[in-house]
């Protein structure tokens, strides 16, 4: 199963999504995250009902890799994981 953590919040369901690839953390570009992608991430975590998706370094800036980018889940998949970011590859994404 791959490992996902909020970080920043109050409690473990709550902050900024980071996911463990290639031996480090990385974050969850936030250009195109919405309420599906955060219903995805909440149930990977075994948290509730997704409350709201927030933007722009809510919880903080992120710092090293940017693993995820452009997610766009329906809202019914396991996990968020399904598109990795390459290395090497220039996307539009940055911490904010």
């Amino acid at each position: 199963r791959e490992k996902i953590r909020a970080v920043g919040g109050e409690d473990r369901c709550l902050g900024r999504v980071e996911v463990w690839h290639r031996g480090s953390w990385g974050t969850v570009c936030d250009d195109s995250w919405d309420m599906r992608d955060a219903e995805v991430a909440c149930r990977q975590l075994g948290c509730g009902p997704t409350v709201s998706a927030l933007h722009e370094a809510a919880f903080g800036e992120g710092t090293g890799p940017i693993w995820l980018e452009q997610v766009e889940c329906r809202g019914t998949e396991p996990s968020l994981q399904d598109r990795w970011a390459r290395p090497g590859d220039r996307g539009a994404c940055r911490h904010k």
